[in-house]
């Protein structure tokens, strides 16, 4: 028994051992601050956000520089308002703003009725000179018939010599009307095809391939190949334009015109189309200026056919150096110039890689505008981190930042 007693006394826990009541409050703030710290410590921290570009690949032009930038519109070289060569009213049109035509095409056809009624009476009369041409023929042939046998009838002395003269006579005033018939014959011959010229003239056809930008006249309506005054009398029946030669048209101040010459390479980028670049060249600097505009026109010709090109359009143009030789041009890639970070060792960028950044080292060749081209340490299609980036370091945990 006692034994167990004395178990079970060393069991009890003795009052002096509690700590007094005013330390509890402490041992509370304590108990705290530990398990702040130890979730801190296994507790993962939220990852910064950050926003990345991709790298892109040298464009092959970059090693040709602008030495000129000037404004100017596309033209065409080939333009025409067609008309018909005679002046008449509208019976047929074939055309429509926008459509293709081949070179011979017809266009439009003219009332060529009264034509035609003349052409009726020309011809009624070549058969009639021809008529006559054969009954002058008979008259020749009888003639020399006649002159024949009074020289025979003279040389056996039967006839007189009066006889002779007269049959001489007849038989050169029946060559004479034959030569007159011929002519007459000819002549109605020339005027039939006058006329048959005049019906065909009456008949529009494309001098050339093209499209038809402007459609001027229409079923009914009077058109004449010169201005002849009314608001009822077209001059042509539309405007016709060879898509194949276009060319850009600009005026460049006489003070930078020695920066242009034949055959220098252009970059042209249309109004409409300002991201597209058209590869270009000059085909002549025109050896005239103007004296209003201290301005000299060059033409400049463009080097791809492509549907989106349109006469009249608005172009700037840049006027390039001589491209340097492929083994020249440094490789690499563009990024923007804010995702570079100068250190004492170089300079370097953030490359995002999967969820963590890694620090790499480049080499930079020069400024590119906003870019810098990187011609070491990057690959096309990187993504490299830009922004702030002095709270970036190696080994990073990152997540993208969301689009706005």
């Amino acid at each position: 028994m006692n034994d167990k007693s004395a178990l079970l006394g060393q069991l009890k826990i003795e009052r002096t051992l509690e700590p007094p009541r005013s330390l509890w409050p402490w041992v509370l703030v304590v108990t705290l601050l530990a398990a702040g710290a130890a979730g801190w410590y296994f507790w993962p921290a939220a990852a910064l956000e950050v926003e990345v570009v991709a790298a892109q690949p040298v464009s092959a032009s970059s090693g040709a520089a602008s030495v000129l930038d000037a404004t100017g519109y596309v033209i065409a070289r080939r333009q025409a308002t067609v008309s018909s060569k005679v002046t008449g009213k509208v019976m047929e049109l074939n055309i429509e703003e926008g459509q293709r035509v081949k070179a011979g095409q017809v266009l439009a056809r003219i009332d060529d009725s009264n034509v035609r009624a003349q052409l009726s009476l020309a011809e009624a009369q070549l058969e009639s000179s021809r008529s006559a041409m054969d009954e002058t023929r008979v008259l020749l042939l009888d003639a020399e018939r006649q002159r024949k046998r009074a020289r025979e009838l003279g040389e056996k002395k039967l006839v007189s010599q009066q006889a002779i003269d007269t049959a001489e006579a007849n038989y050169d005033q029946a060559e004479v009307r034959g030569t007159s018939a011929q002519r007459g014959v000819t002549v109605a011959e020339k005027s039939v095809a006058l006329y048959r010229q005049q019906i065909d003239d009456a008949i529009v056809r494309a001098p050339f391939a093209g499209v038809i930008t402007v459609k001027n006249a229409q079923l009914g309506e009077m058109i004449s190949p010169l201005s002849a005054g009314g608001a009822g009398t077209r001059t042509g029946i539309g405007t016709l334009v060879d898509m194949e030669s276009l060319e850009i048209e600009v005026d460049v101040n006489e003070s930078f015109i020695n920066r242009v010459q034949a055959g220098q390479a252009v970059e042209a980028r249309l109004n409409a189309y300002p991201d597209w670049k058209v590869p270009a060249q000059v085909i002549a600097v025109i050896p005239a200026a103007d004296r209003q505009k201290a301005t000299v026109k060059v033409r400049i010709a463009i080097q791809l056919q492509d549907a989106r090109v349109l006469p009249d359009m608005g172009v700037r143009v840049s006027f390039l150096t001589e491209e340097k030789k492929e083994t020249e041009v440094p490789k690499g890639v563009t990024i923007p110039a804010e995702s570079v970070k100068d250190e004492e060792t170089g300079k370097v960028v953030f490359v995002l890689k999967g969820e963590q950044l890694e620090r790499r080292a480049i080499s930079v060749s020069g400024a590119m505008g906003t870019n810098v081209q990187v011609i070491a340490g990057l690959a096309s299609g990187d993504q490299v981190v830009v922004g702030d980036l002095s709270k970036l370091v190696d080994g990073m945990k990152v997540q993208l930042k969301e689009p706005k």
